[in-house]
């Protein structure tokens, strides 16, 4: 009896076994994430609602691109780990002039591009005449955004950039940009290897070269991405071995998938699953700090967008506060400005339009529009920070214009088309939204609002001169006080002129499992890896 039972034990210990070895591997070419229990884990999983477009950081504007580059390249100055405040990058020291139109950088020395060849003051010149030059078919939108067109344009705020030496660059400006810095450290002005970009000019997005912490690896288009550790990362070694980023469009489905240990980190949280994460014990919640903008927005050079009434009528006929409890599970502040009020230059005297459906009778009365009309809404199918929901939330403003005889057409892309679309100025309303680069006002109103930014991110080609006067002269303005007022009076212009429905800012929700270490979420929803580990 005992030689039996002691037979069946040892048969049992054997499978026991053999189950466990099969069952702990890492797969990570299946997208497999390492057991729980597995100590030494050191691959991420990183699931995500849309694939990216490009890698190539110059040339794209979507978030899903840029948190992949994010960690493939490494910018001349970079943010501080919770907030906007720049610190050193790959200079590590920087001097102003008087006139504030000259900086000069020292760069760090025996830098590596992820190609063995070397970072100095020629590849950081490259970089910045490669942008200048404008490219072709709408390339290096971002750049111009942010530096007021290309080398030919009357607005370029850079009159020239030059290696001094191997390791000093001067940067002179035409004018001063008080945000000239900030700008500097957002993503994509990454620094990218000029061997890599000469030798694959057309293929470079699909092959990125940066000196960032990890090196890419592979793309597997609406799958996956995988970046390897760079061991060699002068910021230091990071301590993952890979990042793999891995498209699951449903939110529901990548929460699951978190669950059952698939992946370790998502981001398009359900609001109505955030209990459900708080509550499990194999699971974090964290939260990334609101400093977006989602919005309707009105392209106003099509009839009837193009009449100020319009665009204030359907102001008055959206609950904003009802779409927050609704489907951002009132985590998030109603908009009334197009950037978050902690924003420095905040206008906190706007007052925002109410809900009053017989006010929005009344002003489409007066624009010529009695009986209502009828028109089409754009929306894109994944969650985003700014609009976790966009079919569910386009569906409640359908209802809303109906109360006034406005008939809505919702009209549904994919992520990467509709952007494409709404950018050529194609959709004649939609939703959409913006998560801000750099903590400036300048970055929410001159980039989505000015007349420079029409076929950029000024996806509702609304042009106004004295807008566009005041906001040169904001970005012009180095005494901080006085900005503030220029971009108070901005707000003031664009909330008359309403080129938006602006919706809501939205502190977004992150899942992850409990023994992922070392990762913050940036506010402006780029976040490096180099410090995350599993404990």
């Amino acid at each position: 009896m005992k030689k039996r039972f002691l037979q069946s034990f040892v048969l049992l210990l054997a499978l026991s076994l053999v189950l466990a070895a099969c069952s702990s591997g890492d797969d990570s070419s299946d997208g497999g994430s390492n057991s729980d229990n597995d100590a030494a884990q050191t691959t991420l999983i990183y699931g995500r609602g849309a694939d990216s477009t490009s890698l190539d950081p110059a040339v794209v504007t979507d978030g899903e691109s840029l948190k992949v580059t994010e960690n493939i390249f490494d910018t001349l100055l970079n943010y501080e780990e919770e907030s906007t405040e720049v610190v050193a990058g790959l200079a590590t020291e920087w001097k102003v002039s008087d006139d504030s139109l000259t900086y000069t950088f020292t760069l760090r020395e025996d830098v590596k591009f992820h190609d063995g060849t070397d970072f100095n003051a020629d590849a950081v010149v490259y970089n910045f005449e490669r942008w200048m030059s404008g490219g072709t078919d709408g390339a290096y939108i971002y750049y111009a955004a942010m530096f007021g067109g290309f080398k030919e344009d009357a607005g370029h705020v850079i009159e020239s950039v030059t290696a001094v030496d191997p390791y000093t660059v001067e940067f002179k400006l035409k004018r001063p940009q008080a945000p000239f810095l900030k700008n500097l450290a957002m993503g994509p002005f990454g620094i990218a290897s000029p061997t890599a970009l000469e030798e694959n000019p057309d293929t470079f997005g699909e092959n990125p070269v940066g000196t960032g912490p990890f090196v890419f690896k592979e793309w597997k288009r609406n799958d996956t991405i995988t970046l390897e550790r760079n061991s060699d990362y002068w910021g230091g070694e990071p301590k993952l071995e890979q990042v793999i980023f891995r498209v699951i469009p449903d939110n529901s489905a990548r929460l699951t998938a978190l669950k059952t240990g698939e992946i370790d980190l998502m981001d398009g949280v359900n609001p109505s699953d955030v209990s459900q994460v708080e509550s499990d014990s194999s699971l974090q919640l964290l939260l990334r700090q609101g400093m977006n903008i989602g919005y309707f927005g009105f392209n106003t050079e099509e009839e009837p967008f193009d009449d100020p009434k319009v665009r204030q009528a359907l102001n008055h006929a959206v609950d904003k506060q009802a779409i927050i409890d609704a489907f951002y599970a009132g985590n998030a502040e109603a908009a009334v400005n197009p950037m978050p009020s902690f924003i420095p230059g905040y206008n906190d005297e706007i007052e925002g339009y109410e809900y009053d459906l017989e006010k929005a009778k009344a002003l489409l009365a007066e624009a010529g529009y009695p009986d209502g009309f009828d028109m089409e809404l754009w929306t894109f199918t994944n969650p985003r920070d700014y609009m976790p929901e966009p079919q569910k939330i386009a569906e409640a403003i359908q209802a809303e214009f109906a109360k006034i005889n406005v008939n809505v057409e919702i009209i549904t892309y994919d992520w990467t088309t509709f952007l494409e679309k709404v950018q050529n100025g194609e959709a004649q309303s939609f939703l959409v939204g913006w998560i801000g680069d750099n903590g400036d006002a300048d970055n929410f109103l001159y980039v989505l609002l000015d007349q420079d930014s029409i076929d950029g991110n000024n996806y509702s080609r609304y042009a106004n001169q004295e807008l566009h006067d005041i906001l040169i002269a904001a970005q012009s303005e180095t005494d901080e006080a006085a900005r503030v007022e220029l971009y108070k009076q901005a707000q003031e212009i664009i909330h008359e002129d309403a080129p938006w429905i602006p919706l809501a800012h939205a502190n977004a929700p992150l899942a992850a499992k409990s023994n992922l270490k070392g990762f913050v979420p940036h506010p402006t929803g780029l976040d490096k890896f180099t410090n995350a580990y599993f404990e």
